[in-house]
């Protein structure tokens, strides 16, 4: 016989167990619950680095307009900056950078949310164990219990008050936000050096042009001279022929020139974003005056000052030593507190305020080699990237002394080829008067005028290539923006 007054508790049991359902059947709807100390990897790195072959490609901006532009070198090196795909990438590499630091900083900052929930319940007690046998006389407890409902509006909060772990992420974090930025300079010189090469590129294919032009127009005179000799009976034929067989060579050669120059043009208009249908011209920059080489102590000293590449493996590497010491702290107990506060009843008219609070303080004890397999692999991470700041130290090295080595040798072979232009055009010279007397047949004219057209070949080359090593100085010691600026500063010539 089941009494009264024991069914009456029981009765009171099962109703405050149903009622109290959202925090026993599960977790209620703003309880915050403590979070174990499980070792969290570190935030992912998003890895949005330009690949080389963005440095000549970009972002076209704006419309191709009628007529021709005058573009000099400093017009192409801004549109570079603006539009090149591999600055923009290293911007968005930053930008992720950046985003990756909020993330982590996220971790050690409080969380706070709300809910507002209205809710309805019903619910079988036999599910939870309560079976109330019937009993004549006695009371019917249902096993059936609702539908009833309640309403709640609860503030949850989860603050983290000591994780060394999550803080050194944040510190690894804001190391790689410093090497992006750095990162970003080093793509504004590697921009700027791609533009340089191919605009350097368009003012040797117009030299080339130029020359070739020059060569035309001397073999359409030999070949009138010859002509007109051969008419008076006093050349032979052969001497018309061959002096026919240089003109069409030249003019050939012509053609090819030509045809290059466009297309370096093409290739200027890529890496600085400019409509490919825009018609341009381009102005040669080069100093009349030769740089004169710096020291190397002194260059070694500029470019491991300037470098920004280098400053950014520096920081790469900062930041994966405080991942290792993140990995590390976790065996480091945490400290956090957590809880929610709120109001809850049948009706928000009918409620009464609720709560809970919970401090706890959280260690590993195990974790299957978790944490040890985790350290393993930030050392080797941590490994990679000195390895890689030390071999880019030797880079820069080479880089510097082959850059000095370059201009040094360059600028005397412009010396060289000047002087042997010089040469090679008395030679041609004297040779036409020789011909045009009747002394010598046309045949030595026509090596002549080879003789001139491979030096005027070689001059071009070495004033490119002597160009090119200003560019790869600038480079090298990591200040291509103002080094191009300082280096080329000639009134320019428009091609």
């Amino acid at each position: 016989m089941i009494h009264g007054p024991f069914v009456r508790i029981l009765s009171i049991f099962a109703l405050s167990a149903l009622c109290a359902g959202p925090s026993w059947a599960q977790a209620p709807s703003g309880a915050s619950t403590a979070s174990t100390s499980a070792a969290q990897p570190p935030p992912a790195v998003i890895s949005t680095q330009p690949a080389p072959g963005d440095y000549q490609g970009s972002v076209p901006q704006g419309r191709a307009t009628t007529g021709t532009i005058q573009l000099s070198l400093e017009d192409a090196i801004e549109r570079g900056l603006r539009a090149n795909l591999g600055l923009l990438t290293t911007q968005q590499a930053s930008a992720a950078s950046r985003a990756q630091r909020l993330q982590a900083l996220s971790t050690l900052l409080p969380t706070v949310t709300g809910t507002l929930s209205e809710n309805v319940l019903q619910e079988n007690l036999k599910t939870f164990g309560f079976n109330f046998p019937s009993t004549p006389g006695g009371p019917n407890i249902p096993t059936i219990v609702g539908p009833f409902g309640y309403s709640a509006v609860l503030a949850n909060a989860n603050v983290p008050i000591v994780n060394v772990s999550s803080w050194k992420n944040y510190r690894a974090a804001k190391e790689r936000v410093t090497a992006s930025e750095l990162s970003i300079k080093d793509a504004r010189d590697l921009v700027v050096q791609a533009v340089g090469n191919a605009y350097l590129s368009i003012i040797a294919s117009a030299a080339r042009v130029q020359a070739t032009k020059v060569q035309v127009n001397t073999a359409q005179v030999l070949y009138r001279r010859a002509s007109d000799q051969h008419d008076a009976g006093v050349a032979p034929g052969i001497d018309v022929l061959r002096s026919q067989v240089e003109l069409k060579r030249q003019q050939q050669i012509l053609v090819v020139v030509e045809n290059q120059m466009e297309k370096d043009k093409l290739t200027l208009a890529r890496v600085i974003g400019m409509p490919v249908d825009q018609q341009f011209t381009v102005a040669d920059p080069t100093s009349a005056i030769p740089l004169e080489a710096m020291s190397l102590d002194d260059a070694l000293t500029k470019a491991y000052a300037n470098r920004a590449d280098y400053r950014a493996a520096e920081q790469q590497v900062h930041a994966a030593e405080e991942s290792v010491r993140a990995a590390k702290a976790h065996w480091i107990p945490t400290l956090q507190a957590s809880g929610f506060y709120g109001d809850e009843g049948p009706t928000f008219g009918n409620s009464h305020g609720v709560f809970t609070f919970q401090g706890s303080l959280n260690f590993n004890i195990f974790n299957g080699g978790r944490i040890k397999s985790e350290v393993q692999q930030q050392q080797v991470e941590a490994t990679n990237r000195r390895n890689e700041l030390a071999n880019l130290k030797a880079q820069i090295d080479y880089q510097v002394r082959n850059a000095l080595l370059d201009l040094k040798a360059t600028n005397e072979q412009v010396s060289v080829a000047r002087s042997n232009v010089d040469l090679a055009s008395q030679t041609l010279a004297q040779a036409q008067d020789r011909f045009s007397s009747g002394v010598a047949d046309n045949l030595e004219v026509v090596q002549a005028q080879q003789s001139v057209a491979d030096a005027n070949e070689t001059l071009i080359t070495a004033q490119y290539q002597n160009n090119l090593s200003k560019v790869e100085l600038a480079r090298s010691l990591g200040l291509a923006e103002a080094g191009i600026r300082s280096y080329f500063g000639r009134t320019p010539e428009k091609h």
